[in-house]
């Protein structure tokens, strides 16, 4: 079901942020507190990891996150729009230098035509100057049941980060 291992994903989130002495948040709904889990896994993680938002309700999104309430009357929780203000919201309440966002569909209801199950978009953003920016987000439709599609955004949203990490398309602008 997996392409990646996820502890050795965790190792390398790990590693660049112990080496560049920074630190990541992240913001969940889907997920649950699944990303969040997986990187505390690592013995050591306090060193890097500093907190974790499950953000399940568009209540919490807002209360916690400052996500709009405008966003997401308009857009929805599941929309880029929702997931950019959720990484910035976790930057924003935090003490990080990076952070992600994951928001979804995991089904087995609750999808459209529009947005089947499945759909999962992700946030990442970084602190810059003090400022909040974002760095990427993208959306995947992943295969399978509940379970299925959350292992997969988990797997992804770390994957994907130790990219961006590794790209650092933000010193390209």
């Amino acid at each position: 079901m997996s392409n990646y291992e996820i502890p050795v994903l965790v190792g390398q989130v790990a590693e660049y942020l112990l080496r560049h002495q920074q630190k990541l948040a992240v913001a969940e709904s889907c997920t649950g507190g699944w990303v969040a889990k997986v990187l505390t896994d690592l013995a050591g993680s306090s060193e890097w990891f500093e907190r974790g938002f499950v953000t399940y309700s568009n209540q919490a999104k807002c209360e916690m996150l400052g996500v709009s309430e405008t966003t997401l009357n308009t857009f929805g929780a599941v929309s880029q729009e929702t997931v950019c203000e959720m990484a910035l919201g976790t930057l924003n309440n935090s003490h990080t230098d990076f952070s992600l966002s994951v928001s979804g569909i995991a089904g087995p209801g609750g999808g459209s035509e529009d947005k089947p199950v499945g759909l999962v978009w992700f946030a990442w953003a970084k602190e810059e100057n003090k400022e909040p920016i974002i760095i990427a987000s993208e959306h995947q439709i992943f295969k399978g049941d509940r379970e299925a599609v959350r292992q997969q955004a988990v797997e992804y949203v770390i994957a994907k980060l130790i990219a961006l990490l590794d790209e650092k398309p933000w010193l390209s602008d």
